[in-house]
C-alpha cells in the first residue's frame, strides 16, 4: 500500500492529474466546437501543461505545505525535463505560425513564476492577481488553442465558451485557495484573506452562475452537452461549497481538479 500510496503521490505532485484535466477540456472544446482533433497536438498540451505547471511550482519552492515534497523533487525534476523534451518533439511538428499563437501563454507562465517585477516579484506575488492569471492560461489552452490550431475562424461560439472555460476555472481553484488560507503568505492577498471563507465561496458560486447564464448564449444550448456541462457546474459548486482549511488530503487535487476528466469521460458515454 505505501508503495502505490508513493505512486499516487508522484501522479498528483508531478502535475499529471491536472495534465489530463486541460487535455480533457481541449477535448471538449474540440467537440463541442467541431475542431479539428489530432493526437500530436493532444500530446503537445498535455506534456506543455506538465512542464508549464512544474515550472512554476518548483522553481522556487515556498510555502510550508510544500516541505513534504523536497525528498522526491530530484525525481519530478527530472520527469519534467522529460516531459519537456516530448513537448518540444510535439511541438516542432506544428507549423511557425502556431508557436507565434502560443507565445503570449508561455509569457505568462513564465512571468508568473520568474521575478521581474521591483523588489523580485513575478505576477504570482502581486496580491490577488494569481488566480485570474491561472484562469486566463487554462481558457487560453483550453479553447484559444485549438481553435487558432485548427486555422478556423473565431466565432461567437469560441469567445462564450472562453469566457465559460475562464469563469469554471476560477470556481474550481476556490477549494485550493481555501485549502492554502494557513499557508499562504499574508502579501499573497488570497481571495480568502481579503474576503474571508464564506465570500471567497460566493465568489466562487458566482462565477458557476456566469458559466450557466453564459450557456444560453451558445448557438445551440439546448443539446446534451449542455445539460452534461450544467450538471458539472453543480458539482463544482458542490465542492465548492464542501471546501474547508482543513480538507482531507486529496480533496482538492485529486477530486476537485478530476471534475474535467469526469466531465469528458461522461461526454464520451453520453456521444
Amino acid at each position: 500500500m505505501k508503495g502505490l500510496k508513493s505512486i499516487f503521490d508522484f501522479y498528483i505532485n508531478s502535475s499529471i492529474h491536472v495534465a489530463l484535466s486541460v487535455v480533457c477540456l481541449s477535448f471538449i472544446s474540440q467537440k463541442e466546437l467541431n475542431l479539428l482533433h489530432e493526437q500530436t497536438f493532444d500530446w503537445f498540451i498535455f506534456f506543455g501543461t506538465i512542464t508549464g505547471y512544474n515550472f512554476v511550482k518548483y522553481a522556487a519552492l515556498a510555502g510550508l505545505h510544500h516541505r513534504n515534497l523536497t525528498e522526491r523533487l530530484k525525481s519530478i525534476q527530472i520527469f519534467s525535463v522529460f516531459c519537456f523534451i516530448a513537448m518540444i518533439y510535439f511541438g516542432i511538428q506544428f507549423e511557425f505560425q502556431f508557436w507565434i499563437f502560443c507565445l503570449p501563454l508561455s509569457l505568462l507562465t513564465l512571468l508568473y513564476a520568474l521575478p521581474f517585477l521591483p523588489h523580485k516579484k513575478n505576477l504570482r506575488m502581486v496580491p490577488s492577481l494569481k488566480i485570474f492569471i491561472i484562469a486566463a492560461v487554462w481558457a487560453g489552452v483550453s479553447v484559444y488553442l485549438p481553435v487558432v490550431y485548427d486555422f478556423t475562424d473565431w466565432s461567437t461560439d469560441a469567445t462564450v465558451l472562453t469566457a465559460q472555460r475562464f469563469l469554471l476555472v476560477l470556481a474550481l481553484i476556490i477549494p485550493f485557495e481555501i485549502r492554502d488560507f494557513n499557508y499562504d503568505a499574508s502579501s499573497l492577498g488570497t481571495l480568502p484573506q481579503k474576503l474571508g471563507i464564506k465570500k471567497t465561496k460566493l465568489f466562487g458560486l458566482l462565477m458557476v452562475t456566469g458559466c450557466v447564464i453564459l450557456e444560453f448564449f451558445r448557438e445551440s444550448w439546448f443539446s446534451s452537452a449542455s445539460i452534461l456541462h450544467f450538471i458539472m457546474l453543480a458539482l463544482t459548486a458542490f465542492a465548492i461549497l464542501k471546501a474547508k482549511t482543513d480538507q482531507p488530503t486529496y480533496y482538492s487535487s485529486f477530486y476537485v481538479e478530476g471534475i474535467p476528466i469526469l466531465w469528458f469521460l461522461l461526454s464520451l458515454f453520453f456521444s
